[in-house]
């Protein structure tokens, strides 16, 4: 099978992944916009997590290609290479409606009955709120699209559950894994999730293209001519080559502006805090299910079903688009202290409002010791005349990380202010002027 795809071009499908892909609960994902209330903003971001994920197994298969090129044809990388693309296929398939916007009403973690293979040693001892990852495993590992995996399974020998290891990032099976006293599972879980992964290298290219804006643009096809293999200890670990560090730089770049320009937009952001409020005020009207085949018919569509049905005000003001004006927004701790000021006044004055806060940082494996990924990136450099090659951190590459080590953060007021008194307005107009 082949699709047409505006970012990538013809992506082909294997005919034994055909039934992973119409099966329902891959095809839940043409109902999910990738980027939320985006589409408010940016009327060209209608596009899907279905046609994402297709996009994010493509790179993926590049990707792999590019790594083991000489070993294509070994059985055991065939393996590895389809299990992978699989993981990389459904790193989404647990997404809520409008993507991230509804995982506040997911259930607790416990409802979802996951097997302890797949849950951490802190989560198998205290209950959290589930997130979409954990509704991505239970697919994956236990649920009735387990028989859409019997081609894939008979062809490459694969079992679901290292799919689902790349996509938690640990595996108590390094074996599977392991070809000729290396163990490439490090590699491959950096690929699905990490600071240079197959998802950042689709999303980025994608949400650019289909919300009209170019900061989302980087050298694709560079960076995935120059991903090298770096083996140390037995494991083999994920760099780029030295001439494509610039091109890493621009890529870490791209994202940390599309946060700023096209992820926190405050119309979007503060939709979302309608939603939030909605959830809140009316909270038997939504519930998601914990069970995962209930869990099937929960979309967009579903979702704006029953906000247009509500008599939530908040539910009236999602569906018509209908946000506050925006008052003041702050960039800096300076400003900060400001639309606190601003704040203190509304709530004396008993003015509802809606506080949104965005936090955007570069990188999130290299701010600090205890964030930085048990799986290191790697820079390699080849040694002219030889084949010597000699690597080192990302970290010891680049002085973005460094650079941006603080977070961006973006704190915005919105209330009714044609509404209000002129005394009222009169008076927040004297505190935004203030310095």
């Amino acid at each position: 099978m082949e699709i047409r795809d505006p970012v990538h071009g013809s992506i082909h499908i294997l005919d034994e992944e055909i039934p992973i892909i119409r099966d329902d609960f891959f095809q839940r994902l043409r109902n999910i916009k990738q980027l939320g209330f985006s589409e408010y903003v940016f009327p060209g971001a209608t596009h899907t997590r279905f046609i994402h994920s297709i996009g994010v197994m493509n790179i993926a298969s590049s990707a792999f290609d590019r790594l083991f090129k000489t070993r294509l044809q070994d059985k055991d990388f065939q393996r590895l290479k389809e299990t992978f693309k699989l993981a990389c296929l459904l790193h989404d398939v647990g997404h809520a409606p409008l993507s991230h916007s509804t995982e506040i009403v997911m259930p607790n973690l416990s409802e979802l009955n996951i097997p302890k293979d797949f849950l951490s040693a802190k989560d198998q001892k205290t209950d959290r709120q589930a997130t979409h990852e954990d509704y991505t495993i239970k697919s994956i590992v236990d649920s009735s699209f387990s028989g859409s995996f019997s081609l894939v399974e008979k062809k490459f020998g694969l079992q679901r559950k290292h799919i689902a290891d790349l996509i938690v990032g640990h595996t108590s099976d390094p074996a599977y894994f392991t070809i000729e006293g290396i163990n490439y599972f490090p590699i491959l879980t950096q690929l699905v999730s990490s600071e240079l992964d197959c998802d950042r290298m689709d999303y980025l290219l994608r949400d650019s293209y289909f919300c009209g804006v170019s900061y989302g643009s980087y050298d694709l096809d560079w960076m995935l001519d120059n991903l090298e293999l770096c083996i140390e200890n037995n494991h083999a670990y994920l760099g780029i080559n030295e001439r494509a560090v610039v091109t890493f730089d621009d890529f870490l770049l791209s994202r940390y502006h599309m946060f700023i320009q096209v992820y926190f937009h405050y119309r979007a952001v503060c939709l979302e805090q309608l939603l939030y409020k909605y959830f809140r005020t009316s909270p038997t009207e939504y519930v998601i299910p914990a069970s995962i085949e209930e869990y099937i018919e929960h979309d967009d569509q579903h979702l704006m079903k029953i906000l247009r049905r509500s008599k939530n005000p908040y539910a009236e003001a999602v569906v018509k688009n209908q946000v506050p004006q925006k008052i003041f927004e702050s960039f800096n701790e300076n400003q900060e202290v400001q639309l606190s000021a601003i704040q203190e006044y509304l709530a004396k004055e008993n003015i509802e409002f809606i506080r949104s806060s965005s936090s955007g940082r570069l990188s999130k494996y290299y701010v600090d010791e205890t964030s930085i990924s048990k799986y290191p990136m790697k820079v390699v450099r080849k040694l002219f005349g030889s084949d010597e090659k000699i690597m080192f951190d990302i970290g010891d590459a680049t002085d973005l990380f460094t650079k941006f080590a603080k977070s961006h953060a973006v704190n915005r007021l919105h209330c009714d202010y044609q509404n209000l008194s002129p005394a009222q307005q009169k008076q927040i107009l004297e505190l935004i002027r203030a310095k």
